[in-house]
């Protein structure tokens, strides 16, 4: 079987909806072979583990065959074994901490300096959750 690159093999199995979507994880660093993070091109061999980075959650398969084309859902098991950790599951049904910033009626939109400090609010929430995991 020929080599395939990787952001072709994540299309193929269904990982990602697109190909372009798959290059462009992989350049962001949020997907990982051997827990190293690698190109777009890095050829895909059997046995693989790759890691997946998506939203909270981190997402572990196992390179069980080569395919270089698209695959229906019902035979990427063929192809693809997910093997993510219960624990990491979990973080999808966790709940979210959101803020509600209350203001009066009538005083309508938040100004330039009020919209800044609720980002720079949000940002300290998300960043901190983030560092606790």
């Amino acid at each position: 079987m020929e080599p395939v690159r990787l952001d072709k093999y994540l299309w193929a199995v269904r990982i990602f909806k697109t190909r372009s979507d798959a290059a462009e994880a992989i350049r962001q660093n949020r997907v990982t072979v051997g827990g190293v993070t690698v190109k777009p091109s890095r050829e895909v061999r059997v046995g693989d583990r790759i890691g997946v980075r998506r939203e909270r959650v981190n997402y572990s398969y196992e390179v069980t065959d080569i395919v270089s084309s698209r695959q229906p859902a019902k035979n990427v098991p063929m192809y693809c074994r997910n093997i993510t950790p219960q624990e990491e599951l979990d973080k999808l049904h966790a709940p979210h901490e959101t803020i509600f910033v209350f203001r009066d009626r009538g005083t309508g939109r938040p100004t330039k300096k009020e919209r800044r400090e609720i980002d720079s609010l949000m940002e300290e929430m998300f960043f901190d959750s983030d560092d606790e995991e």
